[in-house]
Parts: structure tokens; sequence; C-alpha cells
């Protein structure tokens, strides 16, 4: 029984943080502005982002399973500081994203799984990094692979967030 209280307890404050973040005037003027400065340049900020991020993976990712072979591998190093900008312009955008819609993004699952495939995508990344090109240890085949995988994967969940679990605006609905 105690559990069960503190667990509501727990979830009842983190709704009242989620709804706090949503109600600032940043988070609503994000979110209801008609301003081009607003929703759409953070939500083209994001895609950006995404596309250097994951494009430039790919293109890594690519080359280490054979694509290419006339391009010399230690040559897509020049890659990385690249994904690394998109990195951050994705997280920051994302950030700005999510406290737009805090009680709705934050108390998704599916959201929870676009985050943790993100986090094993970067782990992923930097493994490949060390190994491939910095201690020159590996070919990075396998580390390609699955690094395509959760990238496939956390980008379908970002896009399922749409379709998938709470509806933006409406407390208590969720599209299953």
């Amino acid at each position: 029984f105690r559990r069960v209280l503190f667990r509501s307890r727990l979830q009842t404050k983190m709704l009242d943080f989620f709804q706090a973040l949503e109600s600032t005037g940043f988070s609503t003027w994000i979110r209801e502005s008609g301003s081009i400065w607003a929703y759409p340049i953070v939500l083209t900020l994001h895609t950006i982002g995404l596309g250097m991020l994951v494009g430039f993976n790919w293109a890594v990712d690519l080359r280490l399973l054979g694509v290419g072979e006339a391009i010399p591998v230690q040559s897509m190093e020049r890659f990385f500081p690249w994904m690394w900008w998109g990195f951050w312009i994705n997280a920051a955008s994302g950030i700005v994203l999510t406290i737009a819609d805090a009680t709705t993004k934050m108390t998704s699952w599916v959201f929870g799984v676009k985050l943790a495939l993100i986090a094993c995508a970067i782990i992923v990344l930097k493994l490949i990094y060390k190994q491939v090109f910095v201690n020159k240890t590996s070919n990075g085949k396998a580390l390609a692979f699955v690094s395509l995988v959760l990238w496939v994967l956390a980008t379908t969940a970002g896009r399922l967030m749409a379709y998938i679990g709470p509806v933006s605006g409406l407390v208590g609905t969720s599209n299953n």
C-alpha cells in the first residue's frame, strides 16, 4: 500500500512539474504563437539537426559496411564534428519542443523508447569513433549495422509519437 501511495504522490508531483513547465510564458509562446520564430523554426532546427546527425552517421555506417569502397574509411572521420553539431542542435531544439508539450511528451512511453534508442545510438557512435578511427582496433561492421538499426527505430519512434500514446492538448486522451 505504501509503495502505491508513494508512486501516486510521485506521479502527481511529476505531472504538476510538467504542467508548470508547459505553463511558462516561453512554452506557451512556442506552442501557441503564430510567429515563424516559435514552433516552426524550432521544428525546422530539430529536422536540420536530425539530418546532420543521422545523415552523416548513415554515411559513415554505410561506408563501414562496404558501400563506396573507393572512399577511404579514415576520410569519414571529418563527419564526426558535423554529427556532434547536429546532436547539440537536436538536443536544444528537442528540449524546447518537449517543454512546450511536457505533459504529453513526458508521459508517453513512446517518447521514453525514442530517448532510450537515441542514447544507445550515441553510445554506438562513440564506440565506432573510438574503435575504428582512434584505436583502429575494429572494422566497425557490426557496430555500423547496430547503428543503422537504432537510428531507424529512433526515427520511427519519433514519428509514432503523433499516433501512439497521449494526445497533445487532450489530458487523459490516448491514441491506442
